[in-house]
């Protein structure tokens, strides 16, 4: 670069350099002005190198920093997030939330959670990805990676729309919740006395009894995508056949610990290879499609309300004896929004956009195709080639309580802040009367993020559900070894979208709170626009990263 330099420099100044003699030197002067001396040359060569120093290195970056996008257009995740002074004006970077005094506090977690959204971006191949985080009610952090709009190349931003899936379950709770604390909404009464539309049940010709309390944790029998009962019970029958498996191989690897039985050891041996072939068999035969392989997952037809919707699974018999046994749901969510509109004596979209209002989540719609909504992402998944295309038109205005609606991640940092601090007011009432009471009373929270017993929690085999979360409680069985943090979460995942919503409490000491306010703890937010992602761990990740530099 240096002999490039001197060449250009020493053309320059050469009176026989027509390039330059004759350009805009030669205009300068043509032009009647005085003539251009030494400096002026001197100057465009230090200009000169200073901008061939600059593409180099710029051209290096991005050769670092290459997209996994064709290279028709750089990817704003690749756009680098630290650059010197001078690149920051020619260097594109990720949308996020301007930097605050409280974001400043959370640079290492910051840089750590961005490290990692890149990977697992990179690693499922997801478009785009939009993270929110909140620590102690204040937003510290927003950010979009990737592209809301490929084809249009329009990046991911903190105001970024997508389909927030079944965090939907979790604000059809708050409606429920704001019913029975009102004595409008009985928990444990039969559906029927709400909505007389949904017949009486029988299991095994029994009759048996479907309650709002059931449906919310999944517990009534009611189907969920799958129509095949048979698929749906040999798939459960694994599942209960491999849990028993693992607690009988801790057991028994403990006794022959204590007898020392080789013997024993090797007819044990034999007794659990004749299981596991079992247990394949019965795997084979009893697999289940997955959700995106079921047709009303795509349904295109528009239902005017919930009642109307019902038509498509109220007629199915129960898979299970209500209470007996976990059966993921969201056709319950369904008839959920169904005894939402009797018992509030509004539709069920007005009753919650009244939420919305109330919890400030201004972003937060029911998913029409028609309305013009500012900021919608795109939606994506991989066909069979791996080639991304945009997923098919749906209508889901059949399951809006349990999966229908559209949101942000601010919007659903302000929902989680509004759920914790509802959660933790009644610690801090004592200390501080003149705080505000909870969008919902404590002991509502309380029962709320509650495990339910015969539950299940598919994202986090830790946890159990609750009612519209799934709950984790704060667990340590040996000392100096893996704490179990108490946390409440959901996740979603619709076509072409996958999302979560993380709360993480304060492990909060009630004789020293005087100088502190709910909400206390970490919530974090993450929504993207590719389906089959999973992101409950990774909110977890980043949930700790941020408690760890607020610990210090």
């Amino acid at each position: 670069m240096y002999r490039l330099l001197s060449a250009v420099t020493l053309q320059a100044a050469t009176p026989g350099g027509r390039a330059w003699g004759c350009g805009r030197r030669g205009a300068h002067q043509w032009a009647g002005l005085p003539p251009l001396g030494n400096g002026w040359v001197g100057g465009l060569g230090l200009g000169l190198g200073l901008g061939l120093a600059l593409g180099v290195k710029l051209a290096g970056g991005l050769r670092g920093a290459a997209p996994a996008q064709p290279p028709a257009a750089p990817d704003p995740e690749a756009w680098p997030q630290a650059v010197p002074l001078l690149e920051q004006s020619l260097a594109p970077r990720s949308p996020q939330t301007p930097a605050s005094p409280h974001s400043r506090c959370f640079a290492r977690a910051i840089e750590s959670s961005r490290d990692l959204l890149h990977r697992i971006k990179d690693e499922v191949g997801a478009p785009g990805i939009v993270v929110g985080v909140s620590v102690d009610g204040k937003e510290v952090w927003s950010e979009g990676l990737g592209y809301a709009d490929v084809e249009n190349r329009v990046p991911c931003k903190p105001e970024t729309v997508m389909r927030i899936a079944s965090i939907s379950k979790s604000l059809t709770m708050v409606a429920l919740a704001k019913l029975w604390e009102a004595g409008k909404l009985d928990l444990d009464v039969p559906v029927q006395h709400y909505v007389p539309e949904f017949p009486e049940k029988e299991y095994e010709g029994e009759k048996v009894s479907v309650t709002t309390r059931l449906l919310i944790s999944h517990l009534s029998g009611i189907r969920h995508y799958e129509k095949d009962m048979k698929k749906v019970k040999e798939e459960k029958a694994y599942k209960a056949l491999k849990m028993m498996k693992g607690t009988m191989a801790s057991e028994q690897e403990k006794e022959l610990k204590e007898k020392g039985s080789k013997s024993n050891e090797k007819n044990d041996f034999s007794k659990a290879k004749s299981e596991q072939d079992n247990e394949s068999k019965c795997r084979k035969h009893g697999k289940k499609k997955n959700d995106f392989e079921q047709g009303e997952l795509y349904l295109k037809e528009k239902f005017e309300n919930s009642i109307e919707s019902l038509k498509l699974f109220k007629n199915d018999p129960l898979f299970f004896k209500p209470g007996s046994q976990f059966l993921y749901s969201t056709f319950g969510y369904t008839l959920l929004a169904a005894i939402v509109e009797r018992a509030s004596g509004y539709k069920y979209l007005d009753y919650m956009q009244k939420i919305f209002h109330d919890l400030d989540m201004l972003t937060t719609v029911q998913e029409e195709n028609e309305p013009v909504i500012y900021n919608r992402a795109r939606f994506y998944v991989y066909n069979k080639k791996r080639r991304l295309i945009n997923t098919p038109y749906v209508d889901n205005s059949y399951k809006w309580a349990g999966g229908g609606f559209l949101s942000t991640v601010g919007d659903l940092l302000k929902f989680g802040n509004a759920m914790l601090y509802g959660y933790q007011v009644g610690l801090f009432k004592n200390s501080n009367e003149n705080l505000l009471p909870g969008y919902l009373k404590p002991e509502t929270m309380v029962m709320i993020w509650t495990p339910v017993p015969n539950t299940e929690m598919s994202w986090d085999k830790e946890g159990k559900y609750a009612m519209a979360w799934g709950v984790v409680e704060k667990k340590q069985t040996y000392g100096s070894c893996r704490k179990q943090r108490h946390y409440a979460s959901h996740t979603g995942g619709a076509v072409g979208a996958s999302s979560v919503l993380l709360v993480l409490p304060e492990e909060l000491d009630t004789e020293v709170i005087n100088n502190k306010v709910p909400p206390r703890g970490i919530i974090v937010s993450i929504i993207c626009n590719m389906q089959s992602v999973g992101l409950n761990s990774t909110a977890l990740k980043i949930a700790l990263e941020f408690d760890k530099d607020r610990s210090e």
